[in-house]
């Protein structure tokens, strides 16, 4: 009784603060021009075809090492949880790891608290990984993202309400006019990720699963680089003549 009364307390607190101060999903510091590719940590997370210099790359947390396989050392966006920075897991240690001496253009941290930025600054010097921009997206702005973009409102109030941060970035692509946006190493029927061997579950695969569905049934341009995802989900698989056709029509 005393959880229902604190989640429905929590439920009013947050729809009323998203109602009044309406938020604006998280700025781009520069133009998309060409197709996007936002790359997870999957286990397996194909190279999609085409990729060149012309596609625009976002990361999440760790993946950006995936990324560095295929000869991306500095992608475009790198979208990074709170939790990494200082976090003490086995998983946040192994983020550090894989992206200490890197660096990206812009640097997205969620839910950091706002009013800690230096904080965040020193935490991110610690494993010497370096931004041009640096933003804070708070729970707001992110619930901002799903609404206008998947016309989904959520108010995070537990695992199964909330989204990945590959699917954050996949709704960020879209929102910012993204022509085309490739996942890979996004698979919400996988476990684990590539840069640790923990074999962690997959939190939200059910809000993910949602979110695709409407996505594709709306008629957005979303397509996988992973054939396994593209059985499983019947997202297009990206191939050549999707590459040929998106990039003729960016150019």
């Amino acid at each position: 009784m005393r959880q229902r009364f604190t989640d429905a307390k929590k439920r009013l607190y947050r729809w009323l603060k998203y109602r009044l101060t309406r938020p604006a999903p998280p700025p781009l510091p520069f133009d998309i021009k060409g197709p996007v590719v936002v790359v997870g940590s999957a286990p397996q997370a194909s190279r999609p075809e085409g990729l060149d210099r012309g596609y625009f790359v976002i990361t999440v947390n760790g993946s950006q090492a995936v990324a560095a396989h295929w000869g991306i050392e500095v992608p475009d966006i790198t979208m990074m949880m709170f939790n990494q920075i200082e976090g003490t897991t086995h998983n946040a240690r192994e983020v550090r790891r894989v992206l200490g001496g890197r660096r990206t253009r812009a640097l997205y941290v969620l839910l950091w608290r706002k009013n800690e930025r230096e904080r965040l600054e020193r935490g991110l010097a610690s494993f010497d990984y370096r931004y041009d921009h640096l933003y804070i997206v708070d729970r707001y702005e992110r619930m901002a993202l799903l609404d206008k973009v998947a016309g989904l409102h959520s108010l995070e109030i537990d695992a199964e309400s909330k989204c990945s941060n590959g699917i954050n970035a996949v709704l960020y692509a879209l929102h910012h006019g993204a022509p085309a946006v490739i996942i890979s190493g996004i698979d919400p029927g996988s476990a684990g990720h590539a840069y640790n061997d923990a074999g962690l579950a997959r939190l939200h695969v059910r809000m993910d699963l949602i979110i695709l569905q409407r996505l594709l049934d709306a008629g957005r341009p979303i397509f996988t680089a992973d054939p396994q995802v593209a059985r499983a989900t019947g997202i297009p698989l990206w191939d050549e003549r999707c590459a040929e056709r998106v990039t003729c029509r960016a150019a």
